[in-house]
This record gives structure tokens, C-alpha cells and sequence, in this order.
């Protein structure tokens, strides 16, 4: 799962990390390159074997009985799997450099070639679903499908949304011509922008990463670079947003979802009213959590107030020494290693075996990820390294992400996805692991101080931020269903959102009204973003439950791993005795955080 992009929370200027001292994937594992006969061979086969299995299925499925449904479901995986190597390939070959029209051709024809043949496939889900439940329950009752029970249960979810199969193989195969190519659209803007700052003309990431600079006057510099860059394409990034918006309000009428953000919770297996309570909860929470930890930093910083560009400043005494690739990996493993031999072992695969692309390169995705690609594969992980703390916990957020993904592959092809709400567990715990271990290794006062300051900001921007950027993302869906919005308009809500969650110690200045342009989840995954303040949330209540005591805690923290998507949030969390939808889970959650500001304040 990708994490929200570095430009997000900006990897920090400074270092002198070149390329040749980090690592790239190798992606042979998947395949040779784009040319690969074995490539060509798979699709090949799997255009054979969707066809054939149409044929063989395709109105068929009420009558088959429970060990000829476990079958044919098998074979579905199976051909599902072949489509995600090819994909999964394409995706990170495109990744590595988004400006190179020869791979961007290629990611586009694999995606043409690949939605063609899932046309074929496509019936089965959808004929699954049409099947009464006294059919499917008689079928699950037998052992035959107990394997596929979990699979089954979250196809059913999407029932009541459900059109009928003309129009579900028009919105399929039109995908990319719709979604999908204003999202490559998006990406290949973003990735060849370059901003002029001092004489320099950068990335939007290597210019992003100057807002963290220690001198002001820099910051400044570059958020006036930034802004005038994205001002001059705000129309473009403005039709994009209210294009995919009203795209998505089409759709969800079509499909009777209740709200924009409703869909993305069913994908989630999570109650709208569950979402609801963390939110609010966060919500609440502004004015004791963001509000006073930013009122603190401005005192730090000697200012009266804060500006944008000042969020990410480091710190007055902040170490702002290079950390190498290799100290990285031990700081990470090690922590690791402390909590879980296991985990550290299956972590340290990612880098023995060239798993990771860590080095910053023009045209390459900015932030960072981890593609789980298949089971009988392995993930990778994207980051763009420059050699600070924050990186150091982005490589342990996204190597979390990892082991969760070599764990659940266990589970085969179709219960190996984690709804987003716990892949970010995994991602989130890991950097937890790391930021306890290196603040026990630190007896220095001022520097345990600057270390746990480092936290609350990450929590911040890993809670307080991306349920600002939920809110955003609702005020727009609703204001499209009135009109399309002027870029202006949107910038509006943008400076709403921010004023509210960040709180009076800022004072915003014109040029951010822009700075919601960059953001790719709010084109790529609509009402994602709150999946990160779920799981820091949750990993705040399991690493409490950890730091008491609780009996075989990593036994049973690996097992939920394992699960995958095979069980749903209320039964991973049963072994801990935690329950997301107790409204008090949430304040739990957020009461470690005033925790630590409240341990700051005493230190100042």
C-alpha cells in the first residue's frame, strides 16, 4: 500500500546521499523487462484461460456444486494472479521514471491489454453476487468452500451496489479511458514540473523537500517557488479534480451509495458510523493535540506566528547530520529485531535481495510505497531517500508494510488484500517499533526532547492531517454536486481545513491556497487518507497493550499479519481486547499523543 506521498510530510533538504550509494529493485523476478518473452507468453495464456473459463462458467454457477464452485474459483485466482504480475510490473516500471514516454506507453498498453481480458472474466464476481443467499449460505455450509468463505463474504458486501452486467463491462472496459487516464494524466504533470528556485530548476519533490530547510528564509523561498509552479498548472490539476469528482458522483448515484466516501469504506470493510467516530473523535481533539503542540513549536522557533512553510522546520538544536543507507538498515532491523527475530528476518530480505529503489531520481514516483505485486512473487518498496531521521521512519513505515505483505501472501491471491485500514497498522506499528527503540538508545535530555517533538509531528501529520484531508475531500465532492468549482473555490476549502486542524498559531499566506494540487491520493484514491489516522490510532492501542505486558503479544500480532483479508477488523483485534467501533477506542488512541505534548510542554 502506498503511503501518502513524501511530499505529504516533504523529506527534508540537505544530505549529500547520491544515487550510486543507494539501492534500485530489480524487477527479473517479475519479469526481464518490457520485452520479456515471458511477459508476452502469460498474457497470452491468460487471454486463453479467461476465455475458455467464460465458456466453461458463464451462467452456470447456480448448478455447480460446492466442490465445483471451489474450483472454479480457484481457477479465477489463478488467472487473476498471471493479470497481477503483469500488472504489478508495469506499475513499478512506470514508477521508475513517469517521464519516459516509452514506459508510459508501455504502462498504458499493458493496462488496454489486460482490461480486455478481464472483460471475460468479469461475469463471475457479478453472477456470484446475483446468486440468494439461501443458494450461497447451502453452498458455504459445505467444507468444500470453506476455503473461499472470507472472499465470498466481502463479494457480498458490494451486492446492494451492484448494476447489471451490460453496464458493469461498459464501466469496466471504459476505465481507461475515464479514471484511469486522468490519473496518468495527473502523474505525468506532476513528474515533469520542474520549479525554479535560486537559480536551480527542480522537482516538485526535490522542491518540496527544501520546505524542511533550516533556514526560513529558504523555506520561504521555495513555498513561493512551489506556489507560482503549481498556480500556472492549477486550471489543468482544477479540470482533473472536478472531472474525477463528478465522475465519481455518476457513479456512486448509479450505484446507490449513500455518501462520496461511502464506497471507499465498503473497500475498506468498515461502517460508515465507525469512520464517523474516528473522525470525530480527531476532530474534537484539534485544539488539545495540533492547536497547542504548533503553538509550542512557534515559541521554539522565536516567531509570534507560524507560516505554511514553517510546519516542517526543523527544530532549534535538531541533528541535522546525514544518516547512511546502511545505518538506516540497522537502526530499522534492529528495532525490529527486538521486537520480532521473525519480522527482522523477513525485513532484512528486502535489502540482501534488491527489493528497494531508495535513490531519488528526476521522472521517478515521489514518496514512497510498497507493492505487494503477487504471492508467488514478492512486494517491493519505492522511496526517495535524502538521508534523514524522517526518511529513516519512512523506510520503516513502508519495510512494515512489506513483512505484513510476505506474511499475508499465504493467504493466496484473493485473500491476501488487506483492507486499507490495516495494511496501515502494519506500516504504522513498524515505525513505532523504530522511534522507541532509537529514543531507549538516547540518554541526552535535549535530545530525547527533539526526538519525541519528531514523533508528535509525524503523528500529527499521520492523523490530524489526513483527517483534514478527508474533510477536504468531502467539501469538495459536495460542493461538485452543485457545479463545477473554480480553482479558487477549491483553494478555499483547502485554507478551511487547514485553518481548523492546524489552529491559530499559523497565518496563512495567499500562495498556499494551491498546495492541495500535489496531493496524489485525492486523484488515485478518493477518501483513502483516513486509513492513516486509523492506523496510527490502532497501533497507539496495541502498542500500549504491548508496553503492559500482554501475554504471547507477538504471536498473536504476526498471526493478524498472516490473516490478510481473510478476517475482518473486529475478529484481528479480539485476541488484543480491542474494538474499533467503541467511540472511547479513539480517544484512547489520541490521548498517547497529548500524552507526549503534554511531556514536552513539561520540558520547556
Amino acid at each position: 500500500m502506498p503511503r501518502h506521498p513524501a511530499q505529504e510530510k516533504p523529506a527534508p533538504a540537505g544530505g549529500s546521499v547520491t544515487p550510486p550509494d543507494l539501492p534500485e529493485w530489480n524487477l527479473a523476478d517479475l519479469y526481464a523487462g518490457p520485452d520479456c518473452s515471458r511477459l508476452a507468453a502469460d498474457l497470452a495464456r491468460a487471454a486463453t484461460e479467461a476465455e475458455a473459463f467464460e465458456t466453461t462458467h458463464a451462467g452456470k454457477l447456480a448448478t455447480l456444486a460446492p466442490a465445483a464452485l471451489a474450483a472454479a474459483i480457484g481457477a479465477y485466482e489463478a488467472i487473476e494472479e498471471t493479470l497481477g504480475r503483469v500488472m504489478s510490473f508495469a506499475q513499478l516500471f512506470y514508477a521508475a521514471d513517469q517521464e519516459s514516454p516509452a514506459r508510459g506507453q508501455f504502462y498504458q498498453s499493458m493496462v488496454e491489454r489486460v482490461t480486455a481480458i478481464t472483460s471475460h472474466t468479469l461475469f463471475f464476481t457479478l453472477e456470484l453476487n446475483r446468486l440468494p443467499d439461501a443458494v450461497l449460505d447451502a453452498r458455504l455450509a459445505d467444507p468444500a468452500l470453506a476455503r473461499w468463505r472470507p472472499w465470498l463474504r466481502d463479494l457480498v458486501v458490494f451486492r446492494p451496489h451492484q448494476l447489471d452486467d451490460a453496464l458493469e463491462r461498459l464501466l469496466h472496459e471504459k476505465e481507461v479511458t475515464g479514471p484511469a487516464a486522468w490519473n496518468r494524466l495527473f502523474d505525468e504533470t506532476l513528474a515533469s514540473m520542474r520549479v525554479a528556485l535560486g537559480g536551480e530548476t527542480l522537482t516538485v519533490n526535490t522542491a518540496l523537500n527544501r520546505l524542511s530547510d533550516p533556514s526560513r528564509a529558504t523555506r520561504a523561498a521555495a513555498a513561493a517557488a512551489i506556489g507560482a509552479a503549481f498556480t500556472e498548472k492549477l486550471p489543468l490539476f482544477s479540470l482533473i479534480t472536478n472531472t474525477l469528482a463528478k465522475d465519481k458522483e455518476i457513479i456512486d448515484t448509479w450505484r446507490k451509495y449513500p455518501r462520496p466516501e461511502s464506497s471507499r469504506n465498503r473497500a475498506n470493510m468498515v461502517e460508515d458510523a465507525v469512520v464517523d467516530a474516528l473522525v470525530a473523535a480527531v476532530c474534537a481533539a484539534y485544539p488539545r493535540l495540533s492547536h497547542r503542540y504548533y503553538g509550542l513549536k512557534a515559541k521554539w522557533l522565536g516567531l509570534e506566528t507560524l507560516q505554511h512553510w514553517d510546519r516542517n522546520a526543523p527544530l532549534p538544536g535538531e541533528d541535522s547530520t546525514e544518516i547512511s543507507w546502511d545505518e538506516a538498515r540497522t537502526r530499522v532491523l534492529n528495532a525490529y529485531a527486538e521486537f520480532s527475530p521473525e519480522m527482522a528476518e523477513i525485513g532484512r530480505r528486502f535489502f540482501d535481495n534488491a527489493w528497494i529503489d531508495a535513490a531519488p531520481r528526476p521522472g521517478k514516483a515521489g514518496g514512497a510505497f510498497a507493492h505487494p505485486t503477487v504471492p508467488s512473487a514478492h512486494p517491493y518498496l519505492l522511496l526517495n531517500y535524502h538521508g534523514r531521521t524522517e526518511d529513516v521512519m519512512t523506510l520503516a513505515h513502508e519495510l512494515g508494510h512489506g513483512v505484513h505483505q510476505v506474511l499475508a501472501a499465504s493467504q493466496g491471491y484473493l485473500l491476501s488484500a488487506t483492507p486499507l485500514t490495516l495494511a496501515e497498522t502494519a506500516s504504522v506499528f513498524g515505525e513505532m517499533l523504530t522511534f522507541r527503540a532509537v529514543l531507549a538508545a538516547t540518554s541526552d535530555p535535549a535530545q530525547r526532547r527533539l526526538l519525541l517533538a519528531g514523533k508528535v509531528e509525524d503523528m500529527l501529520n499521520t492523523v490530524i492531517r489526513q483527517v483534514a484531508f478527508y474533510q477536504f475531500e468531502q467539501r469538495v465532492h459536495a460542493a461538485r454536486r452543485t457545479g463545477e468549482l473554480l480553482p479558487e473555490q477549491i483553494g478555499e476549502i483547502w485554507r478551511g481545513v487547514q485553518t481548523e486542524s492546524l489552529g491559530p498559531a499559523f497565518t496563512f499566506a495567499p500562495g498556499y491556497d494551491v498546495f492541495w494540487a500535489y496531493i496524489p491520493h485525492f486523484i488515485h484514491s478518493p477518501f483513502y487518507v483516513y486509513a492513516y489516522a486509523f492506523g496510527d490510532c490502532l497501533v497507539n492501542a496495541l502498542y500500549a497493550e504491548y508496553e503492559a505486558g500482554a501475554p504471547n503479544f507477538q504471536r498473536k500480532y504476526l498471526d493478524m499479519l498472516r490473516a490478510g483479508g481473510a478476517l475482518r477488523h473486529q475478529e484481528l483485534l479480539a485476541p488484543f481486547g480491542l474494538d474499533a467501533a467503541d467511540p472511547a477506542f479513539w480517544s484512547r488512541g489520541l490521548n498517547i499523543i497529548s500524552g507526549f505534548i503534554d511531556e514536552l510542554e513539561g520540558a520547556v
